[in-house]
């Protein structure tokens, strides 16, 4: 998930950028396997901000546990959780990164979506990366049908949307 090719076909930073990633802000990382997103994430967004780390899957939070303790990162929170019931307070995040994570059966977008629509923030961000190429139609179709998010650009295969 962390090889050499894979940071050079998406260069997290880059990437990142293109989801409009900023110093201050906190940031929900839906399914964060092994933290190829959340080092940078959590370098970009400094001291002023947080990333909030969530998985299912215990094996990869360690790994992200691991390669945060050797960053040197203490803004970064790590959370086991399903993210169709993060216990995360209501309005409390300025963006959510789904990157790589739908479609999933696990996670499917009428339940997904209510879910980031209540953590958000009023006015606040969610930025999908879409895996495999040909979800590409649908997805941000379905996601804007949602009634929860309004468009805002793709570049990259990265679909922003703001709450509405």
């Amino acid at each position: 998930m962390g090889s050499r090719l894979r940071k050079k076909l998406m260069p997290p930073v880059e990437i990142l950028k293109i989801a409009d990633i900023h110093q201050g802000q906190i940031i929900l990382e839906v399914g964060c396997g092994t933290g190829f997103f959340t080092i940078p994430a959590a370098e970009i967004v400094g001291s002023e901000g947080c990333i909030i780390a969530l998985d299912a899957s215990s094996g990869f939070l360690e790994e992200v546990s691991k390669r945060v303790k050797a960053a040197g990162l203490s803004n970064v929170r790590i959370v086991q959780k399903d993210a169709l019931k993060t216990e995360l307070d209501k309005e409390s995040i300025d963006k959510v990164l789904l990157f790589g994570v739908i479609p999933f059966p696990l996670l499917p977008l009428d339940k997904l979506l209510p879910e980031m629509h209540r953590v958000l923030k009023p006015q606040g961000t969610m930025s999908v990366w879409l895996f495999p190429p040909l979800v590409h139609n649908w997805v941000p179709k379905a996601i804007v049908n949602s009634n929860l998010f309004t468009f805002t650009g793709e570049s990259r295969n990265i679909y922003n949307f703001v709450r509405i």
